[in-house]
């Protein structure tokens, strides 16, 4: 069964850091595009992060770009985000999703161009 699966998200206290992890299972992602979304409970989902196939370049939201940052290891599979000082208000559920859309060759941060998604994982900041 082809899944896209993320994991690393956990409860961590403010201040603290994570790092997930969103990889294919069943299927190799190395030729998309991925993105990072979260959603906390009552708000819209909120794209976080994108990469591009071969990880050359990505765009991060203004609203984290200086705590967060996007990589992938195609030899692993895999893509990661790495999150630093973290804050309460990142408490949500983060999701990757996989796109082949490009906005003048860069990759976009809008949920409804992706088409392959995650279940998601839960990341809580809370003393």
């Amino acid at each position: 069964q082809l899944q896209l699966v993320e994991s690393g998200g956990g409860l961590v206290q403010p201040g603290g850091s994570l790092r997930l992890s969103c990889t294919g299972s069943g299927f190799t992602i190395d030729r998309y595009i991925v993105g990072w979304f979260r959603q906390a409970p009552g708000k819209e989902r909120e794209g976080i992060s994108c990469i591009s196939s071969d990880g050359d370049s990505a765009n991060v939201a203004d609203s984290v770009k200086d705590r967060f940052t996007v990589s992938r290891d195609n030899a692993k599979n895999a893509v990661y985000l790495q999150m630093h000082s973290l804050k309460p208000d990142d408490t949500a559920v983060y999701s990757c999703a996989l796109t082949t859309w490009t906005v003048k060759d860069m990759c976009v941060k809008t949920p409804v161009v992706y088409h392959i998604w995650g279940q998601g994982t839960q990341v809580t900041v809370s003393s």
